[in-house]
């Protein structure tokens, strides 16, 4: 019986073929990386499909698995690199525009000034310095503002979408 089976006889049962294999994996697993990916994302969306990939990560490398050590890590694993290529796709896009924002205008009436950034709270302020003048990470921002790295991310994220609609709008 497949149940009674242990993750590491199932993940080679599945690696020969066994389909069965793989959902019990699944099912043993699933509600698991969901909430260690829910833990780190804002987004529950972004979860679920990050849970997605890793499994499908899974499946295109089952044959690299070595049923000699423990699955719970390998699958882990996994599951964190997608998390790290996830947090790194997200950098490079908001980055990429933020830097932009945030870089000296080129306008020939105004050359060399700065975003002003008067027009947010001195909380946010202080996020955006450190973040983009200071290069400091989420949890030195969160330890700056006595909060946690995901609501430093979420202050820079908002100050940014402000400033963006702000200076559309002119």
């Amino acid at each position: 019986m497949i149940k009674n089976k242990t993750d590491e006889e199932l993940m080679l049962a599945y690696q020969l073929g066994d389909e069965l294999a793989f959902v019990e994996l699944y099912d043993r697993y699933a509600k698991k990386i969901n909430g260690y990916l829910r833990s780190k994302l804002i987004n529950d969306s972004h979860a679920n499909d990050l849970l997605q990939s890793t499994y499908l990560k899974l499946h295109k490398s089952k044959h690299l698995y070595n049923s000699s050590l423990p699955f719970s890590p390998w699958i882990f694993t996994i599951c964190r690199n997608e998390l790290t290529d996830f947090f790194r796709r997200q950098k490079t896009l908001h980055e990429s525009f933020d830097e932009e924002l945030l870089a000296p205008q080129t306008q020939s009436d105004d050359e060399g000034s700065e975003i002003d950034l008067s027009k947010l709270s001195q909380e946010q302020q202080t996020a955006l310095k450190m973040r983009y003048y200071n290069d400091a990470t989420f949890e030195e921002i969160a330890k700056a503002l006595s909060t946690s790295p995901a609501n430093a991310r979420q202050i820079i994220s908002r100050s940014l979408k402000y400033l963006r609609g702000f200076y559309e709008k002119q």
